[in-house]
């Protein structure tokens, strides 16, 4: 036998031995693993890509009144669109959290934007390089507890992204834009052009090299767009000369973040890797106010909300051959990620994932359509919380005191009628459920998932770059660039 967990504590932090004791308990089977990488079951290659910000309504294929999207909306002619895809969370980090973990976000420690992803957590890039995979990440991390605009992730970051499963990365700490300086394993390299089409670039580059190889790879694209502050070409932004400029350059961006995804389209079918390929799309937390034409096609709230325009976000999956082109109304979240992809490459999830899940597979609704959803999506963030099963939902502004809102969301989607007076069993039975659940991430959140009871200590709080003495070397470099001049001024 071969045990994942014990080499993936061992390569990430050797001090790290409190969970050593369950090494022995989550092994893979050697004939499962290999059966599952044979010739005659080749594992798919995996894209993940998220863009950032981007709100449920910001896509052609939802008829936005201004925003043309013509490679999203081939994606999701050609795949499965997600009319009921969830954020984990209503903000970046804390979603990104549950798409390496399969997990809501308060359990791994990510409360808010800007928290450090635990050590203590398996993620699914560990998964998949024990598995065989050559895993790769490009743009935004934002799970190693370091706030402001994205700078360079250092190569002595505790909380890199090689220290959670990726062998390559070309990475910054949080939102990028135009002409961003990446970092590459911990070099620091300049590029120009817009955000989206650099990681992108960048990508296709590591996807062809990998094509050519016999190992499947896992790439993850996390844009920096369209997050503030906004700064498309003035060829993006042209068509949008009838709006304000933060909205021109806001949409703009989105522009160019549609265009690099007909790049990365076709970089696969470059390489030859389109049918071997799952790419899955979707977006970090609802779309923003301030922004006209608006964001969340309807929706109520924006990005910090867990109303329906807080969380719910653009997806679609596309794998040709194997995934039925068409809409569903599947409720499901970026927590199920984890689990699916665990599934679809074949390996047994009580092997891989020691912790309890919030995410299920859904492998099955891949190919058609598989009744209601058996669990309910759970969402936590700062005392407010949500509580989604199938066409019902509860909203509590604050948790500690049992309150909820309940919605139908098939007849009103936008949130407008609060049923709990009406159907107050219906509430009861969704808020108690809401209750039970809050109670179990509490316990998680307190570290009692992990073998030795708590979190590890050594975890850093949220810090901000600016403050941070090992980048200090860096500020009168960076103080002429538009991204960073606000933030250093008097530096």
């Amino acid at each position: 036998m071969t045990c994942f967990l014990r080499s993936h504590l061992l390569r990430r932090r050797p001090r790290l031995v409190v969970a050593l004791s369950l090494a022995v308990l989550f092994c893979v089977r050697v004939g499962e693993s290999s059966e599952a990488a044979s010739p005659e079951s080749k594992r798919p290659n995996i894209v993940l890509v998220m863009a950032d910000d981007q709100g449920w309504g910001q896509t052609g294929y939802y008829d936005h009144p201004v925003l043309q999207t013509p490679h999203l909306d081939s994606l999701a002619e050609d795949g499965l669109r997600f009319d009921r895809f969830y954020a984990a969370a209503p903000v970046c980090s804390p979603t990104r959290a549950s798409v390496m973990t399969g997990r809501t976000n308060d359990r791994t420690g990510v409360l808010n934007h800007g928290y450090p992803l635990r050590h203590q957590e398996v993620t699914i890039a560990d998964v998949l390089q024990e598995a065989g995979y050559v895993t790769a990440h490009f743009g935004k991390w934002h799970l190693n507890g370091i706030r402001g605009p994205g700078v360079p992730i250092l190569a002595s970051d505790s909380h890199h992204p090689g220290h959670f499963g990726f062998d390559r990365w070309l990475s910054v700490t949080n939102f990028f834009d135009r002409d961003p300086i990446l970092s590459r394993e911990g070099k620091f390299e300049e590029f120009e052009g817009d955000s989206s089409e650099v990681v992108v670039d960048e990508a296709v580059k590591f996807i062809d090299q990998q094509a050519k190889t016999d190992q499947p790879f896992f790439t993850v694209i996390w844009y920096g767009t369209p997050h503030n502050p906004f700064r498309a070409s003035e060829e993006d932004a042209a068509a949008f000369a009838s709006l304000d400029r933060q909205s021109q350059h806001h949409y703009g961006e989105l522009v160019a973040l549609d265009r690099s995804i007909g790049t990365l389209r076709r970089g696969l079918k470059a390489a030859g890797v389109t049918d071997q390929t799952l790419l899955w799309y979707c977006s970090d937390n609802g779309g923003l106010p301030g922004i006209r034409p608006g964001t969340v096609g309807g929706l109520r709230g924006h990005k910090g909300d867990v109303d329906e325009g807080g969380l719910r976000v653009p997806a679609v999956v596309c794998w040709p051959g194997q995934v039925q082109p068409r809409v569903t109304s599947y409720p499901a979240s970026t927590s199920d990620i984890f689990p699916t992809l665990v599934d679809v490459v074949g390996l047994d999830l009580s092997s891989v994932a020691p912790h309890p899940l919030d995410g299920i597979s859904l492998e099955p609704l891949l190919k058609s359509e598989i009744g209601e959803r058996p669990s309910p999506i759970g969402f936590r963030y700062r005392g407010r919380a949500a509580w989604v099963d199938n066409r019902y939902k509860v909203v509590s502004k604050d948790v500690s005191k049992g309150q909820v809102q309940l919605f139908d969301l098939v007849d009103d989607p936008a949130e407008s009628n609060d049923l709990s007076e009406s159907k107050p069993e219906i509430a009861a039975r969704l808020g108690k459920q809401l209750s039970e659940w809050n109670e179990s991430v509490e316990k998680s959140f307190q570290g009692k998932d992990y073998a030795s009871g708590r979190v590890d200590p050594s975890e850093p709080e949220p810090r901000t770059w600016t403050n941070m003495e090992v980048y200090q070397p860096y500020f009168d470099q960076w103080r002429t660039r538009w991204q960073y001049s606000k933030r250093l001024s008097g530096k």
